[in-house]
């Protein structure tokens, strides 16, 4: 994996789960170092040896004791842009999360801490969320001027509904784990953080075992049927199956079937796109 000036990314022992820590300037917010290499990040997750699970956590704690997942967006760097600069950086986050959304790995994401504006916009790139005491989502943006931006405003509905979306928008009122979990921000609650990296380690494992063009037809099958018609979502199932079957990890799967079954992995071949 490429190294990386302001993320910190590291690797199982068996290669095929990374772990993303943030820890970065004081309240782990987001701003122009951090979107290039999440770019850069993204790029090497679409590589053919790259893992097949990654989970992000945060262990960061304010000064004051207050665990931090990702406070926000980082705000100060904007001190004397134009309208216009500001636009086109808005844009770029928006495409960097996007695009890091379809990155083709199994995605877990375990919140402790804050998760404000950007941090729960950065959620909706995870495939799988889990949250611990003490996690706090919110969307405080409309209190400043301007609104959800990097995926708040036209994705968060999808995962929470409407209504729920317009209320954390509308209002910036701020929701702990279990209502996070209820209406769908989250999927899971963990009793700590490093029982909810557990739980990610393990859910990794089970898809690190499976064959990684599989997991990212899948995933790219799934993301890109949402909103379209059956028959749409029929032909984008079948393109994605016979992409299985054209790289030959079908006939690996038919010629261990004997092992797979016993809960041992074949020699499943690199990652195609």
């Amino acid at each position: 994996m490429t190294d990386f000036e302001h993320l910190k990314l590291s690797l199982e022992s068996d290669g095929r789960t990374a772990l993303l820590e943030l820890d970065h300037g004081k309240a782990n917010e987001m701003g122009t170092p951090q979107l290039e290499d999440f770019e850069r990040l993204t790029s090497a997750l679409h590589g053919a040896r790259a893992p097949t699970a990654l989970i992000t956590f945060s262990r960061r704690v304010s000064r004051r004791g207050t665990p931090i997942f990702i406070a926000g967006a980082n705000v100060t760097e904007r001190a004397g842009w134009s309208d216009d600069q500001v636009k086109a950086h808005v844009r770029w986050q928006r495409k960097t999360l996007a695009d890091f959304r379809r990155a083709p790995v199994f995605h877990i994401a375990v919140v402790s801490g804050v998760a404000l504006g950007w941090g729960t916009e950065y959620l909706l790139t995870a495939d799988y969320r889990i949250a611990v005491p003490g996690a706090v989502f919110a969307l405080p943006e409309t209190g400043l001027g301007i609104l959800p931006g990097a995926g708040g405003t036209s994705e968060l509905h999808s995962q929470i509904g409407i209504a729920h979306a317009l209320r954390l928008g509308m209002t910036g009122e701020r929701i702990g784990p279990a209502e996070a979990q209820r209406i769908g921000l989250v999927q899971e609650l963990a009793e700590s953080l490093d029982a909810g990296l557990q739980r990610a380690r393990e859910l990794a494992a089970m898809a690190a075992s499976r064959s990684p063009t599989a997991i990212a037809a899948f995933k790219g099958s799934v993301l890109d049927s949402s909103g379209r018609m059956a028959e749409q979502r029929a032909e984008i199932e079948a393109r994605a199956y016979e992409r299985c079957v054209d790289t030959g990890e079908a006939a690996i799967g038919r010629a261990n079937f004997a092992a797979i079954r016993e809960g041992k992995t074949p020699p499943w071949g690199n990652r195609s796109l």
